[in-house]
């Protein structure tokens, strides 16, 4: 499968014959990147806000998906997890992780997740192959609670998203905070990450992917 960052939390998934996905599309006026121009069968939503629910930036989707659940569609499967639920602080919104699996390929998106989930929500996601996790803070988790979630998902790749990049209107921290936390010295951003099941690393590692514009 394929997996293309267009900044923010907004990914495409995709996979010949299966159900293509993009998570949290953005209002551009509120990001300060480009208009996203994008086609996908199944729209996610992790939360309701400007940089995470532009559905009409995402064209011929025939799902949106906003809560928690479970689905199958064209092919693929999804979990639906709500965090950030009744005992979330009065300015925290309500949160759902999404677990993608593409024929046994699995990928987390963790959606506006600002604090370490319980046990019980770990467990929920179940095997985790690809994570995709906010790492700039800013209604996010920072780079410190990042990396504490990494470790209890234990995937075999990490994605950073939701840090900060040139042109955008939101305070973010960069991600190279995430990265120092995670050990790591310089990593080559990549246009997209192109893997399969047997493509998944024993030990977790990170891949920086670069804002595509669509």
């Amino acid at each position: 499968m394929e997996i293309t960052w267009y900044g923010l939390s907004c990914f495409r998934l995709s996979e010949r014959s299966l159900a293509s996905i993009v998570t949290d599309p953005y209002d551009y006026k509120v990001t300060g990147y480009d208009p996203l121009r994008l086609k996908a069968d199944i729209v996610t939503i992790s939360h309701d806000a400007p940089g995470h629910n532009n559905v009409e930036a995402v064209k011929g989707r025939k799902h949106v998906l906003s809560g928690p659940g479970e689905y199958e569609i064209g092919g693929v499967f999804i979990t639906a997890v709500q965090t950030n639920g009744a005992k979330r602080a009065a300015d925290e919104p309500r949160n759902t992780l999404y677990v993608f699996d593409y024929e046994g390929l699995t990928v987390a998106h963790l959606g506006d997740l600002r604090r370490v989930p319980s046990q019980a929500e770990v467990e929920a996601l179940g095997d985790v192959h690809v994570a995709l996790v906010p790492v700039g803070g800013g209604g996010g988790l920072s780079a410190t609670k990042a990396v504490e979630v990494v470790s209890l998902i234990e995937p075999g790749i990490v994605i950073p998203m939701h840090y900060s990049l040139p042109g955008s209107n939101l305070k973010l921290g960069p991600v190279s905070k995430f990265l120092k936390e995670m050990g790591v010295a310089h990593v080559d951003s990549q246009p997209s990450l192109k893997i399969t099941p047997g493509g998944i690393p024993d030990e977790t590692r990170v891949v920086l992917l670069s804002h595509t514009k669509s």
